[in-house]
């Protein structure tokens, strides 16, 4: 059998699993190459409401673990490797690995986006355990709770609005003393009773028994620090973070067109190289959620068999 793969996907999130599926389906030689664990940023959610059909109190780590079996069952083989170069330009293109070269003729860029982080001691231990980097995902399980938003552009601040829905009150931390965001949404902020503010202010270290129960902030022109404590009676408050993404996108910049570090694509994922899609959430989109996630894919993977016919009949 020839090394060449009909397609390889590159990223095992839901956007890369879902086009391994469609792929396979089709019986597409098929590679999925990730380097870490599968799922990306919803692997470590412990609980979603949002996604269609989802058993009540399943996880992100078992709905991506019925994404992989499915995926494997129709046939994709996977490497575990981290790319270091990719050359996409030609008819066959070459993703060159730590471990191996791996060549296609067609690829799907599933490689997501990383929430930024606080950077404040223990900050990984209380992701999904009361650190969240998505409002829409998670505003839900606060319903009636203290919840602090890290950030002051315009994205911290329409989340904290949002989160008004949800929690008993909205804390707005903030490492100046004036916010970034746009004037009107500011005016919405300062309007609304349910909102306050910590100005020049920085999450130092967050703790609990399990659950996000106390945090540790920093004022940045006194130095002078405080312990934030749960109420007895609430068990613990939510810490939401918004000071950006940073999509998985470096290695191809200067070859696909890109927006603030985000892949642009039509709306069947097409990239402006042949034969090179994106999906998920490194491409340029309104909307970034699982379930967008699986629609890029499943487009992708079709978009790219129909790719591989075209160009068959041209040889």
């Amino acid at each position: 059998m020839s090394n060449v793969y009909d397609i390889i996907i590159l990223g095992a999130g839901p956007a890369g699993l879902s086009a391994g599926l469609y792929a396979g389906r089709s019986r597409m030689r098929t590679l999925i190459i990730e380097k870490g664990q599968d799922g990306g940023q919803i692997a470590m959610t412990d609980e979603i409401e949002n996604y269609p059909g989802q058993v009540e109190g399943d996880s992100g780590a078992s709905l991506i673990a019925r994404m992989t079996t499915q995926a494997e069952r129709f046939g994709c083989e996977r490497v575990s490797d981290t790319i270091k170069s990719a050359e996409l330009t030609g008819a066959v293109k070459k993703l060159v690995g730590s471990r191996g070269e791996y060549e296609a003729r067609a690829v799907i860029l599933a490689g997501g986006a990383q929430a930024r982080s606080v950077g404040c001691k223990n900050e990984e231990a209380f992701m999904g355990r009361g650190i969240s980097y998505c409002a829409t995902c998670d505003a839900a399980f606060f319903e009636g709770l203290p919840v602090y938003v890290v950030g002051g552009g315009d994205a911290a601040v329409e989340e904290a609005l949002y989160l008004t829905k949800f929690a008993s009150k909205v804390t707005i931390i903030h490492r100046r003393d004036e916010l970034r965001a746009a004037k009107s949404i500011q005016e919405k902020a300062f309007a609304e009773p349910k909102l306050d503010f910590l100005w020049d202010t920085v999450v130092e270290e967050v703790g609990g028994d399990e659950i996000l129960q106390y945090m540790i902030v920093k004022n940045t022109k006194t130095g002078e620090t405080r312990r934030i404590e749960a109420d007895g009676e609430d068990g613990m408050f939510g810490l939401f973070v918004f000071i950006g993404f940073a999509p998985n996108t470096a290695l191809f910049e200067g070859v696909l067109e890109m927006e603030n570090g985000y892949i642009k694509t039509d709306e069947n994922m097409h990239t402006n190289v042949a034969g090179v899609f994106a999906a998920g959430d490194l491409r340029v989109k309104s909307l970034r959620q699982v379930i967008t996630a699986a629609a890029d894919g499943a487009i992708a993977a079709v978009q790219a068999e129909k790719y591989l016919a075209e160009h068959a009949k041209k040889e």
